[in-house]
Parts: C-alpha cells; sequence; structure tokens
C-alpha cells in the first residue's frame, strides 16, 4: 500500500470517528426532546407540570451536553500537550544531558560531569576514583549558587600524571561554613532515543537508561 493511500486511510478513519461522535450526542439531545415533548403532550391538563420542572429537565441536559463538549476539549488538549512534549524530546536526539548519576567517562579530551545543590555552598569538593575505589582526582570549587551545574575533569591525577581513559565514579561534598549541604552528582549522557509511553514521553539516554522530561537537569 502507497503512503498516499495508507494516508487517505487514516484521514477517512478519523472523518468517521469524529461523525459518529457528533452523531451520538446529536441523537441523545433528539430523544430528550422527544421525551420532553411527549411529556407536556400527554400530561394531565389538570395537574399541568410546573414550570420549575420542565427548567430543571432542561438544565440538566444542558449540563450533560456541556460535561460531554469540556471532555471532548479536555481530551484534545491532552492529545496537543502530548505532541507537543513528543517533538521537544525529538530534538533532544544526539544531545548531551546531565542525569543523576555517578558515574563519569574520561575520554581523551577529558570528562563532563555535574552535580546539584539544594542550597547555596561556599565549598564543592569533587573526589574522583577509579574502578577499584582509589582516589585518582580531586577538585575544588568556591561560592557554588543552589541550582545544577556542569564541570570538566582534564583527566590530570593527584599526583600529577595523566589518567588512564575509561570509567570513573565522582563524590560531591558541600559545604557552607561548618554546615554540609545536600548535593547530589550527575552523570553525562547522550539523548539516542524517544520513546512514547501511556503516560508521558520518555528518553532513553543511552546506556544510562530510560529517563524523563524531569530527570535531565542539564542540556549541554
Amino acid at each position: 500500500m502507497s503512503v498516499v493511500s495508507e494516508t487517505k486511510n487514516v484521514l477517512s478513519s478519523l472523518a468517521r470517528n469524529e461523525s459518529a461522535e457528533t452523531k451520538e450526542t446529536e441523537d441523545m439531545q433528539g430523544r430528550f426532546l422527544t421525551l420532553l415533548t411527549t411529556q407536556l403532550r400527554n400530561q394531565d391538563p389538570m395537574n399541568p407540570m410546573e414550570n420549575a420542572e420542565v427548567t430543571s429537565q432542561l438544565a440538566q441536559m444542558s449540563t450533560v451536553d456541556g460535561i460531554e463538549r469540556l471532555n471532548q476539549m479536555f481530551q484534545q488538549f491532552v492529545s496537543s500537550q502530548e505532541s507537543s512534549e513528543a517533538m521537544q524530546a525529538a530534538a533532544l536526539v544526539g544531545r548531551g544531558v546531565l542525569v543523576e548519576g555517578k558515574g563519569l567517562i574520561l575520554t581523551e579530551a577529558g570528562a563532563v560531569g555535574g552535580f546539584v545543590l539544594d542550597t547555596p555552598a561556599d565549598k564543592v569538593v569533587l573526589t574522583i576514583r577509579d574502578a577499584n575505589g582509589l582516589e585518582v582526582g580531586q577538585m575544588e570549587l568556591e561560592d557554588v549558587e543552589a541550582g545544577s551545574h556542569n564541570f570538566v575533569w582534564d583527566g590530570v591525577a593527584i599526583d600529577g600524571q595523566q589518567a588512564a581513559t575509561g570509567r570513573y565514579t565522582v563524590a560531591v561534598e558541600a559545604t557552607l561554613g561548618d554546615e554540609k549541604v545536600s548535593a547530589k552528582t550527575l552523570e553525562f549522557g547522550q539523548v539516542t532515543g524517544v520513546i512514547r509511553g501511556p503516560k508521558s514521553t520518555d528518553l532513553q539516554v543511552g546506556s544510562l537508561g530510560i529517563f524523563q522530561f524531569d530527570d535531565i537537569k542539564q542540556i549541554l
């Protein structure tokens, strides 16, 4: 089947669905009006329906119709939001991001990592360890604002030698005066795909896993 034919089939299907929904609403309104007219025609002349009763039934019909229209509008809004979110996610494919994690990959060009502070800190210490847990490098930052931050490690070890390329881990400690500041490390990864879930549009960040939009702390 050609793309043109498939597109026509989809459009025809959508048109049928919209027509069916409209017809169902019109049928419901028609049945109500027929019932109300029948009640009025067959009412007891000596005990006619009260105006308030007729008005109440009309109000109920109006309320039902209004709720139906509101549901349709809300569904359209949700669909629009999902489409917008999917487009934003697609634009991130190939981009580098920071997500929560302790990993740090050292390449010949260096390593990129990050951290998040709940409150400002006057001193932040980043400790880098190898696969055996041995301390390899350390970085100190001063007067850091609250929020997410990125850093670049050039790979120079504590002894002044160039560390071997590969995977390391990083830990963060932050203080404000004598008080500890809550901090978390962030790991660098590349967005490699978009996944449409039942409730959200998620991002595949390389081998790090699947993350939601709120999990992305920085886009680099």
